[in-house]
């Protein structure tokens, strides 16, 4: 079976789990537990947690809901452009040095480091702590320093205009094709495909902000765009030119309505991460027509799984416009939908955070074993480099009923606190936006119908059966 890179979402309170020892695979081999679990009870209480957060957001303060969002400045912020450019070929150096690897080291994606380090350790672990600690992509962006290298050697201009016109849409199409990659391609993880793919796409990126300028890197790239949605959620974050800790979703709920194709943007975030759980249930190969338990492997359904991620993103889109009309027509109110539209827009954002946390939980606590196994030996040649020795990967915990709960619970919980966060936030943007509380509680009903269903969606994803 063709290996792919599992799910992970909430890591830290079961990261003392990986320390047991047995040999295993990347599949997320706990589901079966799950099944046993109490998971209605679980499932319905969180749903509850939801709905009676609606429910005390009509009789809550307003001054009480700003208080909980409010930053608390710490230090004054510094720019430090300099080291940022440095930090940024060191990254570079890093990812050609993982290329190489990918290339010429083992054919095994589970000892292999690029795979690990690419989908563990960057798609899981970097982009869950870029959500929930804040912008950690900025030292580490493997462009920003070798193109600010470029432009200071030989030109310092951009050779092109990228047009207004097309707003986000290229960072969309970006994004899309990264996650049809990951989603839809028969080998994502082999080593040398996955080197090509990486190899092909920094210098297409580096080459679009030499053409481009800085503009491609705020509305053509999707991984600085997705970066950057995640980063606004984080604790950390700037708040009158110094260094502030908040609430997550502080910085989205005070920054100003994003473009409408931003906006967008950041409605497909939660559209593929929703899409990334959909693909691989009884469910969704059953209406493919295959057997879930004779899974014929993912070139047979490439295809279908692209159709589908488009539809589930399109559905989605339609579903929360909807939701934002009627909020709308309920609160009589004169504001223009495009505008409702993107200033509640950043208060998904949470929701998808939560997704991406909770959905990859089970696969980093396996594969981040392999990781630190890999950057232990990496040319799998017997070394030690970090001294660890004979290093085994354990899925113990996935063996006992207990640890399995723990590790549901806290899925579950990343999804329900994403949600949570995500209602607070979109009423104390209804608060701004609203002449009366009570137009701005009207306003948010149906949104927060459509939030309370996507909670039942995603915690039946996180029990439902899988099969591939």
């Amino acid at each position: 079976m063709q290996y792919r890179p599992r799910k992970l979402w909430l890591a830290n309170p079961v990261f003392a789990m990986m320390s047991c020892a047995t040999q295993a695979d990347a599949h997320a081999s706990e589901q079966g537990f799950v099944l046993l679990l109490p998971t209605d009870v679980y499932i319905t209480a969180g749903v509850a947690s939801v709905a009676l957060t609606v429910l005390l957001l009509t009789v809550l303060p307003a001054r009480a809901l700003r208080s909980v969002f409010r930053p608390m400045p710490l230090v004054r912020w510094k720019t430090l452009a300099a080291a940022r450019n440095l930090t940024s070929c060191l990254s570079l150096l890093l990812l050609c040095a993982l290329v190489w690897l990918g290339m010429t080291g083992p054919r095994d994606p589970l000892t292999n480091p690029l795979p690990l380090a690419i989908w563990t350790l960057w798609w899981i672990g970097l982009v869950s702590l870029q959500g929930l600690i804040g912008d950690l992509w900025r030292w580490i962006d493997p462009w920003r320093g070798p193109v600010t290298l470029t432009r200071h050697l030989l030109w310092q201009g951009a050779l092109l205009r990228l047009p207004a016109s097309l707003g986000h849409s290229c960072a969309i199409l970006t994004y899309l094709g990264f996650v049809i990659i990951l989603l839809a391609d028969p080998a994502p993880s082999d080593p040398a495909r996955l080197a090509r793919y990486v190899g092909l796409y920094w210098l297409f990126t580096y080459l679009a902000l030499l053409i481009f300028g800085p503009r491609w890197h705020l509305r053509g790239e999707g991984i600085a765009m997705l970066m950057r949605c995640y980063a606004t959620v984080g604790v950390f974050g700037r708040y009158r030119n110094r260094i502030a800790l908040g609430l997550t979703g502080w910085q989205a709920a005070r920054n100003r309505a994003p473009a409408i194709g931003a906006a967008v943007f950041m409605l497909v975030l939660l559209g593929c991460g929703s899409f990334d759980g959909l693909n691989e249930t009884f469910w969704w190969l059953g209406l493919l027509g295959i057997n879930p338990l004779e899974f014929p492997g993912r070139s047979a359904v490439v295809t279908q799984n692209i159709v589908g991620l488009l539809v589930a993103n399109m559905a989605l889109i339609a579903a929360y416009g909807i939701a934002i009309w009627l909020g709308l027509r309920l609160a009589g109110n004169s504001l223009r939908w495009t505008r409702a539209f993107r200033i509640f827009a950043p208060t998904i954002l949470p929701i998808a955070l939560g997704y991406h946390v909770g959905h990859y939980l089970t696969s980093m606590l396996v594969n981040g074993q392999y990781a630190l196994a890999a950057l232990n030996d990496p040319l799998a040649r017997g070394d030690s480099l970090l001294g660890l020795g004979t290093f085994y990967v354990t899925t113990g915990f996935f063996n006992a009923q207990d640890s399995v709960r723990v590790i549901w619970l806290c899925q579950a919980g990343a999804v329900v606190v994403g949600h949570i966060l995500a209602i607070l936030m979109a009423h104390l943007v209804a608060l701004r936006q609203f002449e009366t509380p009570r137009q701005a509680t009207l306003s948010q009903l149906p949104l927060a119908v459509f939030m309370v269903c996507y909670t039942v969606f995603g915690l039946w994803l996180l029990a439902a059966p899988r099969g591939l």
